[in-house]
């Protein structure tokens, strides 16, 4: 299965925001205490199960399965642009290598998994899964790649605002303060 470039940048949008997300969370984090180290029980098959369902129909999983042929077109592009007469071979081998490297895909929705099952109850994951599969999650999966490239761009422009305001108050109130930035 290959990407196109508009999916992709939907993916690539959906990254930049989770990045941004996270970073924006990293501050407030940082503050708060570490929780209290409780002891590891090895989550239940139900847990996994509605774990592994969410990595899935929460979307998820899609920017994990679209990495692989991300990398096969990057290693059919470096091999081929000098040595152009590989690519008949190439596509051979990678179209055959490809379904090994998609099981590694699955291999990432497991551990994502694992890190919903240390995060959230049974009883939490069974409910967010019952969301993304209703009509409601479904719509709401449908449309975070469309969603999460306009709030990248808006994000672009609200910061770019943001900081140029900033520093113009800056200035303003050291100057107030007699320094001249």
């Amino acid at each position: 299965m290959r990407i196109s470039l508009k999916q992709r940048g939907g993916m690539l949008a959906l990254g930049a925001a989770l990045a941004a997300a996270c970073l924006a969370a990293a501050p407030a984090r940082a503050q708060q205490p570490a929780p209290a180290a409780a002891p590891s029980a090895p989550a239940s098959a139900a847990a996994l199960s509605a774990a592994r369902g969410l990595v899935v129909a929460s979307g998820m999983a899609r920017s994990f399965s679209v990495i692989i042929p991300q990398y096969m077109d990057q290693i059919g592009t470096s091999l081929t642009q000098t040595r152009p007469e590989l690519i008949r071979d190439l596509n051979e081998v990678l179209t055959r290598l490809q379904p090994e490297f998609d099981k590694q895909a699955d291999e990432m929705i497991g551990l994502a998994a694992q890190i919903y099952v240390k995060q959230m109850s049974e009883a939490d994951l069974t409910a967010a899964l019952a969301f993304f599969q209703s009509p409601a999650g479904k719509q709401y999966v449908a449309t975070q790649p469309a969603f999460l490239t306009e709030v990248v761009t808006a994000m672009q422009g609200w910061q770019s605002r943001i900081s140029t305001d900033m520093m113009t108050r800056v200035r303003a109130e050291m100057k107030k303060k007699g320094h001249e930035l």
